[in-house]
């Protein structure tokens, strides 16, 4: 269920350096019908300590660009930088280590495993990765989320609000430089919506001892949950066409009905 929560309230913030940059990122596929430009010549820096929404209809290309800047997609044409790392360079192990060191996914689903606890299920991808867990640093990260206290339950003797946040904490427990969220709060009634939305921007500003300021980059089709981001980057058949900082979501909904295509 989509979330509906009031729009975000939030100040501006200075942006730190870039940690994930496209230049001229072009993304091409093959069809039976002919060839499909996914992107088209996109350049864009996602800066540190910034939450990013992307937005724009069926087919735009936002779900290209994410897997492009994750890494889980090559590009056409055109670099991707992350921690000031070519991607272009890099060969598949490289890769992979790379992604699991500097970035953090979350999806719709929750993925999680039901017979693990929240604890080992935050732990698992740095066992199958052959890295040490650290206890503290798993529990830290639980704690991160707002689930003190919840480290032995399971998946299904938790609420969907709190599963979603398990993820979150799964994919923070390496500490990553960017965290990746296609459509986080998809799966969600309104009050876990929102609660998860308040989560990642938390994240983002870094209160107290919670940790460093996370960089977000999240796509969704929602103008509630964009109106949390510092920025929100528009885009349509595979080409930036505008960007809009720290906006309402009657603002970013209104552009949205600018780019649906007339049936």
């Amino acid at each position: 269920m989509t979330a509906t929560f009031p729009d975000a309230v939030h100040a501006p913030r200075p942006p730190g350096p870039p940690v994930v940059v496209l230049d001229d990122v072009t993304r091409t596929y093959r069809s039976r019908s002919g060839t499909v430009h996914a992107l088209r010549g996109v350049s864009h820096a996602f800066a540190a300590g910034t939450f990013t929404a992307i937005m724009g209809p069926s087919g735009s290309g936002k779900s290209t660009l994410m897997q492009i800047a994750a890494g889980l997609d090559r590009p056409t044409a055109g670099r991707v930088r992350v921690v000031g790392a070519d991607l272009a360079g890099l060969n598949r192990t490289t890769l992979t280590k790379l992604r699991r060191e500097v970035m953090g996914f979350v999806f719709q689903q929750y993925n999680l495993l039901e017979a693990l606890t929240a604890y080992d299920n935050v732990a698992l991808p740095a066992r199958l990765a052959g890295r040490r867990v650290e206890r503290a640093q798993v529990i830290g990260a639980l704690e991160r989320v707002g689930l003190h206290g919840l480290a032995r339950r399971r998946p299904p003797e938790l609420s969907g609000g709190q599963q979603q946040r398990v993820a979150i904490a799964r994919a923070l427990h390496t500490r990553p430089a960017v965290l990746f969220a296609d459509e986080p709060t998809g799966a969600l009634d309104r009050h876990a919506g929102r609660d998860v939305l308040e989560l990642l921007r938390d994240l983002v500003d870094a209160p107290g001892t919670h940790g460093p300021a996370q960089t977000v980059v999240m796509v969704t089709h929602d103008p509630l949950a964009a109106s949390y981001a510092d920025s929100v980057l528009f885009l349509a058949d595979g080409v930036v066409v505008g960007q809009m900082e720290r906006s309402d979501a009657a603002r970013i909904a209104a552009r949205m009905a600018e780019l649906e295509p007339v049936r």
